[in-house]
């Protein structure tokens, strides 16, 4: 056989391991850069079982390193009044992680500010359900305001702006 034929023969089993290397070395860079969401221990989200958004948001956390566990109820409200979230602050689904309540859709380097800094706040919150946040599209560039709730924050103290 010719050295270009043996060449072309072992190109694409070449390719081919190439590729699947790249993957385990990219899924490992993902790993190690989010390691330290995992030291606040587990998250407890709990949400409507019907909800996708909410559903979409807890993925999203996932991909950011954090351990979820999930609870599935048809009754968020009680959720949320038995943890004194002010009912201005209410969205979809209610999370605690770390000593703190994480009320809706937060974006995650609020969640990440939140937890580097640990300001005496009860939590933080994304009234409502704002287009492009988290779980709501997704896009980074969504312009809405994180509230701190509870501790030392004022009424409607902003936290955190995303979009900015």
């Amino acid at each position: 056989m010719k050295p270009i034929k043996i060449l072309l023969a072992f190109t694409p089993a070449t390719a081919f391991a190439l590729g699947l290397a790249s993957f385990g070395w990219a899924d490992m860079a993902h790993a190690d850069s989010h390691s330290h969401m995992t030291d606040h221990g587990i998250m407890h989200v709990t949400k409507s079982p019907t909800c996708g958004c909410c559903g979409a948001w807890v993925a999203l956390a996932r991909e950011e390193g954090y351990d979820i566990e999930v609870t599935d109820t048809a009754d968020v409200t009680s959720v949320k009044l038995d943890a004194d979230i002010p009912g201005n602050m209410w969205a979809c689904h209610t999370a605690m992680i770390d000593g703190y309540l994480v009320e809706g859709h937060v974006p995650f380097a609020a969640l990440a500010k939140l937890l580097e800094e640990r300001p005496n706040l009860t939590g933080i919150a994304v009234p409502g359900m704002p287009v492009g946040s988290p779980g709501m599209g997704n896009d980074p560039t969504a312009r809405y305001d994180v509230i701190a709730f509870g501790g030392d924050a004022n009424d409607g103290e902003v936290f955190y702006q995303a979009g900015l």
